[in-house]
């Protein structure tokens, strides 16, 4: 199978529609978090129940957009990148995907051990059974710390890519964002 390597060279209309609802809903999980720490206690639970839905979702759509990815290989890296920038670009990707499922994953471990097994509630349309552990608030507080500590990785690669995605947009001026931003049809 023969790759385009020209500038025009696109990400699929899916792995688009994949990227920015994953980036919308990652975002909106922190706000979740960030809003539910000044809240009332029933404004609180509420939002930490659309946060653990959120990273539900986000756990799903993940695993179908690696699914996708290697279905559908990426277009190349432009000519222009140098190769640290490659290297850089492979490696934050990857680690994007470790977090988009390690994230949710020890989450979900997190409030399953916290409860005693008890499910996660899906925005209300149903329950995503709990994982089968013994109710244990030592563990939990551990997986808290592991989930808080990925988080904060995640937000400082969510940094990371967007600086280079202005980048290359407003100083290099390769097109690497604009094959983000459309896709083939």
């Amino acid at each position: 199978m023969e790759t385009d390597r020209s500038p025009d060279a696109r990400y699929t209309q899916v792995a688009i529609a994949f990227h920015w609802i994953l980036t919308v809903l990652i975002l909106l999980n922190f706000v979740f978090v960030w809003v539910a720490e000044d809240a009332s206690k029933e404004t609180e639970a509420q939002l930490v129940g659309y946060h653990m839905a959120n990273g539900m979702l986000i756990l799903l759509l993940t695993v179908l957009r690696i699914i996708w990815r290697v279905m559908n290989p990426p277009p190349p890296f432009e000519d222009s990148l140098k190769s640290w920038e490659v290297a850089l670009a492979k490696v934050v990707h990857a680690v994007f995907y470790f977090l988009m499922i390690a994230i949710p994953l020890v989450g979900w471990i997190m409030v399953s051990a916290f409860s005693g097994g008890h499910g996660v509630g899906f925005f209300g349309l149903f329950e995503i059974p709990g994982l089968p552990m013994a109710k244990s608030e030592e563990t939990a507080g551990v997986l808290h710390e592991v989930h808080e500590l990925f988080a904060g990785l995640m937000i400082l690669l969510l940094g990371l890519h967007v600086a280079a995605a202005l980048k290359h947009q407003f100083v290099d001026r390769d097109g690497t964002m604009r094959r983000m931003l459309s896709g083939k049809s």
